[in-house]
């Protein structure tokens, strides 16, 4: 991407980090026939004004992919703005609305993507939790911190919803029952006789520490799956790569969307490496409200569907 008029000192640290996404393997999206999808947790952004050389940063991150769902952008879209700005005419944005109450933590969810390789295909709206007749009125029985939120695409021959989520990081019980609220909500959306499309993919910040916790387990109680490329590196998504809050998940019967690759986009390293990206020094707190603590989870999706369309109708 063209990041303009810089200083010889930006360009220095974007040669730095271009090596991290290098190191990272991300095969090269393919027209009509594949495009590469992320998820990424961005800490509180836009919650305060981040540094000029932190917006070229998150921008050549973003631009490894064709499709990611942002988690944690907040009231303020300024910084968004400033990174559509740099990621120029070609990139649009989906966002949804913030919810002002400690829960909701003033946080939208956005989409944003590569309209070169995906279309938005129209639908963008919060999942609701179920409702039951109380007087007048129809209430939630349970309810989200946050509204997951989700979109539909196409890309190539595939047409496809993404729903993106920002689990609850109170109480471990609450969070499970928020997951398990989620899972029943997929599951009723991908039973519904009348939907967007069949093909589902789940992700985002589930604060799930490991799959073999609790929390996993709940949201993948109705079949839910990790795609195959990430299933075998099962890499973390915090700086230290131990924990794999963030999850990219579909249904068994979509694996043949998924390709083998995937993984995370290490931009970090370890404490040692931040002055090669911000060379007046930062602490590692610091370094998480200018990039982020979470790193970015990707995987490569097929959309080059046309041979199983063939294959349906041959099978009536």
């Amino acid at each position: 991407m063209d990041h303009g008029n810089i200083s010889a000192k930006l360009a220095a640290s974007l040669l730095k980090l271009k090596a991290r996404i290098d190191a990272a393997n991300i095969p090269p999206s393919r027209l009509d026939e594949s495009i590469n999808i992320a998820t990424w947790n961005i800490r509180e952004f836009g919650k305060k004004r981040r540094r000029e050389e932190s917006i070229h940063f998150i921008a050549e991150i973003i631009s490894q992919f064709d499709l990611v769902g942002l988690v944690e952008l907040r009231d303020n879209l300024a910084d968004l703005g400033r990174v559509l700005a740099l990621l120029g005419n070609d990139w649009r944005a989906v966002y949804s609305d913030m919810i002002p109450d400690a829960g909701g933590n003033r946080e939208r969810i956005a989409f944003l993507y590569d309209r070169r390789a995906v279309v938005f295909n129209g639908l963008a709206a919060e999942a609701t939790a179920p409702r039951r007749k109380v007087g007048l009125h129809y209430l939630p029985e349970n309810d989200f911190w946050r509204a997951p939120y989700m979109a539909s695409f196409r890309s190539g021959t595939l047409d496809f919803v993404v729903l993106t989520t920002h689990a609850q990081w109170g109480t471990e019980e609450g969070r499970e029952e928020e997951l398990g609220l989620l899972a029943d909500w997929i599951e009723g959306k991908r039973r519904d006789a009348v939907k967007e499309d069949k093909d589902l993919i789940v992700m985002g910040d589930f604060n799930i520490p490991s799959r073999t916790s609790k929390h996993y387990k709940a949201i993948t109680k109705h079949g839910l799956q990790v795609p195959k490329g990430l299933l075998l590196k099962d890499p973390g998504t915090n700086l230290e790569k131990d924990k794999r809050y963030d999850q990219i998940l579909h249904y068994p019967e979509f694996d043949v969307n998924f390709s083998d690759k995937g993984g995370v986009l290490d931009f970090f390293i370890d404490t040692a490496h931040i002055k090669e990206l911000f060379p007046d020094g930062l602490t590692k707190e610091a370094f998480t409200y200018q990039l982020s603590d979470h790193l970015p989870l990707w995987t490569q999706l097929n959309t080059d569907v046309s041979g199983q369309r063939l294959e349906q109708i041959v099978q009536g």
